[in-house]
């Protein structure tokens, strides 16, 4: 770790709280900026203080006991700055502060949660998750650098200001690949993994209060996007002659009428088609994000897909239903399919599974309880906000109506 490139000290008399011409002392540190002071329990007379020489005037016993003390803090500071120099441990001003009296022996760091969450999640999230707090634990690291000069910071010094600043750093950030500035949501995504791994701190009993505590993140409403069954059926009718598209388009249409993730669609397996309890062909599988059990009823759609490719080369070698291919490659030839088909919306992978939710079974009178335990929600609140689509389409449609009757 990097340490710091500015260091300094001095001692200065607080004449701010001065009471009967006595003052007390105390060492200011600073570093890159940074400042911190230190209360040295000491008094004396303002009129005997050399502040050009940081020091008592005079030669009597009084100055002669105290300046020798300030020597002593001195060689103290320095020795505590030393110490963390060799051990490798970042430098400020508050960590040289809490070494020197000896206050950072059990003190926790910022990057300390951040290795033991790191350690700790690798078995318990899936990979993607892992992947959205290595990037929320990258943004920390570049607002400690930015705002206080170092690579590191003591837990105990996190507060509600430390939160409301990291908060306007994300909101501000400007990436360097020309990409917009993130949206609010994305903020607040960002804010709760950081939360997360505050809270872990505060169960280990890392620090004394939770800095999140009046803390409320707030997120923007979002419309579920989804395609009505005019754009649906543009899709499905449309073949491809370019086999990559061919392939987006099966993949997508597939999650459509399964209500499948991209990552569960890419690792289904044969061993995931089995007799339901119906006699019936159903989807039984753990679904990759949440490891709660899917049993959805194949429709004879999916059916198709399935059957299609079950003497291509590659998904038999990889032992899946379809050929592999990146979550990111998908979604950027999605976008072709999008042109070609005259779709005006943002075409996603996950917008096949909004599309499976509303279009193809909300709107066909399926009910919402059993919408949820097909998409593998674990609370039906969730799904209810595909219903509040549906609610407004049915708002529209009766809304047109009525246009119709008047006229």
């Amino acid at each position: 770790m990097k340490t710091s490139t500015t260091f300094s000290m001095l001692f200065w008399l607080k004449q701010s709280k001065a009471k009967n011409g006595k003052a007390p002392l105390y060492a200011r540190l600073t570093v890159n900026g940074q400042r911190v002071e230190i209360s040295l329990k000491r008094k004396i007379k303002v009129a005997n203080w050399n502040s050009s020489k940081n020091r008592v005037k005079g030669t009597n016993q009084e100055a002669r006991t105290i300046n020798e003390y300030l020597n002593q803090v001195q060689k103290g500071i320095v020795q505590s700055k030393n110490e963390l120099t060799l051990e490798n441990k970042f430098i400020t001003s508050q960590a040289i502060k809490s070494r020197y009296l000896k206050e950072d022996e059990q003190n926790h760091t910022i990057n300390d949660i951040i290795k033991y969450h790191n350690e700790d999640m690798v078995n318990k999230l899936r990979w993607g998750t892992q992947k959205n707090y290595y990037t929320t634990q990258k943004y920390i690291s570049r607002f400690i650098k930015k705002r206080f000069n170092t690579s590191d910071m003591y837990l105990k010094q996190l507060d509600y200001n430390f939160i409301l600043k990291f908060e306007k750093f994300l909101r501000e950030y400007q990436p360097l690949d020309h990409q917009k500035k993130m949206g609010n949501n994305s903020v607040m995504k960002h804010i709760e993994r950081f939360r997360k791994m505050i809270t872990l701190s505060f169960k280990l009993e890392w620090i004394e209060r939770d800095p999140f505590i009046n803390f409320k993140a707030k997120f923007d409403k979002v419309e579920r996007g989804y395609l009505t069954e005019m754009e649906l059926e543009s899709i499905e009718e449309k073949q491809f002659s370019i086999p990559r598209l061919q392939l987006v388009k099966d993949l997508f249409i597939f999650s459509c009428y399964t209500g499948l993730s991209y990552i569960d669609v890419i690792n289904l397996t044969e061993e995931n088609i089995n007799l339901g309890i119906d006699g019936e062909l159903w989807i039984i599988k753990k679904r990759e994000k949440t490891n709660k059990q899917l049993r959805i009823p194949i429709l004879p759609k999916a059916k198709k897909l399935i059957d299609k490719y079950k003497t291509y080369p590659k998904p038999v070698i990889n032992g899946t239903i379809f050929p592999k291919i990146s979550n990111q490659k998908l979604n950027s030839y999605l976008k072709e399919v999008a042109d070609v088909c005259s779709i005006k919306k943002n075409l996603t992978f996950h917008l096949a599974r909004h599309t499976f939710a509303t279009t193809v079974t909300l709107t066909n009178g399926v009910p919402i309880e059993t919408v949820s335990q097909l998409l593998g929600h674990s609370r039906i609140s969730t799904t209810q906000i595909y219903a509040k689509v549906i609610e407004r389409k049915v708002s529209e449609d009766i809304a047109a109506l009525k246009k119709k009757l008047i006229s």
